[in-house]
């Protein structure tokens, strides 16, 4: 069993270089990556830091302000579009890749099935996003396979809700948002009915703060009788939805990472799922799911691994900017010990403030310990955002995406480390953070103790420890101690290990040699029940020592 080190490319921005950077710019001022881009040498690259799947996110097209009308792609109105590129989340045909990200423009799915072969060639799997709950204003399939009957075609409009139908509807209102509808047109967006907005908004009526430029999906769920569910028959958004993830695992691609995959009934994910494994067994589904107590329902619906946002993450964060005690961890893995392999672990994705920036920690190389913690303390995955490993900090005012902290998902940007790791140009303190990170994710992928191995907290006697935070992993003879420190000075900490931990790791009191993983470094360590094991760290850093025990 290998660990599952996931890195998240949004594909728009990663190779893009254009340093024009102009706010609100066009993809002619700003330039856009393209999949072409992950060369065979930059995805050896991944694999050789320690990657085993590559999340490429905005694949499928979205509704986006750039005109593709002479390639036969419908042109989206201005007024519902999020940004000058569009929101990935805001499908606009289920069926197709977004033209940006093509070189030719007319060879765009060709240009996705090469990514797919070269991202295999390179040892690596690949992730898309599935967006099951929620599509564009003007969705519209022009892509769609023959036979195949578009969302909304045999909608009756007449009604509000009927289990059939693939969208919610308010019969005889006309959309009416509190926002402009023309946003420099000449002709305002037009909608009647209005159609429920993607995030359970379900008048005519939604505010610049909803996903006013989605539209919710039905799945036979009727939200205006109080979420009463219709499953029987089959709604015909759960075979359309379907035939949409066998589309894709017929390309090639080895997981979906679904978005708000909560917000669709879990009865679903399980009929799905189960499809898609009659054919394609391999593949694997990753949810959004924040809501803890949701996790185990849909991993008993077909997820292979769930989001853990508002357990670890927010942990993390607070334990990061020094909110909260490194006991907090603790309790945190506590609360989801009996599914924890299949919770995903992260500090930054599209979604989520930069780690860098103002907003969080405002310097990268704080979030150094949570991430060594986060990758070596259980056989789950682990996901990083591309320009973590060097400290991007997120702070650029984009143009729909204001200076907030992340990076943008709608507007044509290029990413400053991005572009300067690719020319050689980080600094010294980049190049340091992503030689940590690297080196950990290698020996996560290496080490049988943190791939395979049994995890004991050392916490519960080691409550002097406020700022640090220390853990075993075992595997066979290898035993790892592993602490990282989250102050921000150097510290010379006393780690003590209980006669417990001898006895369910099955290690005996023994004289060793212990290696820093992270160094090279050699020491020489006196186990004992009960005795304590003296480690000096360095701020914000970690040491992982590996000892052969007999």
């Amino acid at each position: 069993m290998n660990k599952v080190i996931i890195y998240q490319i949004f594909t728009r921005l990663f190779g893009n270089r254009n340093l024009s950077r102009k706010e609100n710019g066009t993809i002619a001022e700003n330039g856009c990556g393209k999949m072409a881009d992950l060369t065979p040498k930059v995805l050896k690259d991944l694999a050789a830091m320690g990657v085993s799947h590559v999340w490429y996110t905005g694949i499928i097209r979205h509704a986006t302000q750039t005109d593709y009308t002479k390639y036969g792609i419908p042109r989206q109105h201005p007024a519902i579009v999020k940004g000058r590129a569009g929101s990935p989340y805001a499908i606009t045909d289920y069926y197709d890749v977004d033209p940006d990200l093509a070189v030719n423009v007319d060879q765009r799915m060709q240009e996705f099935e090469e990514l797919v072969k070269r991202t295999h060639e390179a040892g690596l799997k690949v992730i898309i996003d599935f967006v099951p709950n929620h599509v564009a204003r003007q969705y519209h399939s022009v892509c769609k396979p023959e036979g195949v009957t578009d969302l909304g075609e045999d909608d009756n409009q007449d009604h509000g809700f009927d289990p059939q139908n693939n969208f919610y509807y308010c019969p005889g209102q006309r959309f009416a948002p509190y926002f402009d509808l023309y946003n420099g047109e000449e002709e305002p967006y037009i909608e009647i009915p209005a159609k429920a907005t993607g995030n359970d908004h379900f008048d005519n009526a939604p505010s610049q703060t909803d996903w006013y430029e989605t539209v919710k999906l039905n799945y036979g769920v009727d939200y205006y009788a109080g979420y009463v569910g219709y499953f029987n028959p089959t709604p015909a958004t759960w075979y359309k939805m379907t035939e949409i993830l066998m589309f894709w695992a017929s390309k090639g691609v080895d997981a979906f990472r679904c978005d708000m995959a909560e917000m669709v009934p879990a009865e679903f994910w399980r009929f799905a799922t189960h499809a898609v494994h009659e054919e394609y067994p391999h593949i694997q589904f990753i949810g959004e799911v924040y809501n803890p107590y949701d996790y185990r329902r849909y991993l008993l619906n077909g997820f292979d691994y769930l989001y853990d946002k508002v357990g670890m993450y927010d942990t993390m964060r607070s334990v990061i900017c020094h909110h909260a005690p490194t006991s907090a961890i603790s309790y945190a893995w506590q609360q989801t010990d009996d599914i924890r392999d299949h919770m995903l672990y992260f500090l930054e994705n599209h979604d989520e403030q930069r780690i860098a920036s103002d907003f969080f920690a405002a310097d990268g190389r704080k979030g150094v310990p949570a991430m060594i913690a986060s990758v070596l303390m259980q056989q789950n995955p682990f996901m990083f955002y591309a320009g973590q490993e060097y400290g991007e900090r997120g702070m650029d005012k984009e143009g729909f995406s204001g200076n907030d902290g992340r990076t943008t998902i709608f507007d044509y940007w290029s990413v400053d480390t991005l572009c300067r790791a690719a020319e050689g140009k980080l600094t010294a303190e980049e190049k340091d953070l992503f030689d940590i990170y690297k080196k950990t994710l290698l020996l996560a992928r290496k080490e049988k103790a943190v791939s395979e191995g049994v995890f004991f907290d050392l916490m519960y006697v080691n409550g002097h420890l406020e700022r640090q935070y220390a853990f075993l992993r075992k595997a066979g003879n290898d035993l790892l101690l592993v602490a990282v420190n989250f102050d921000d000075q150097e510290v010379e900490i006393d780690v003590r290990i209980p006669a417990h931990a001898f006895d369910y790791l099955k290690v005996k009191e023994q004289t060793a040699t212990a290696t820093d993983l992270l160094t090279r470094e050699k020491q020489g360590v006196m186990l004992h029940q009960d005795g304590s094991v003296r480690m000096k760290m360095e701020a914000r850093n970690g040491r992982v020592w590996k000892i052969k025990v007999k």
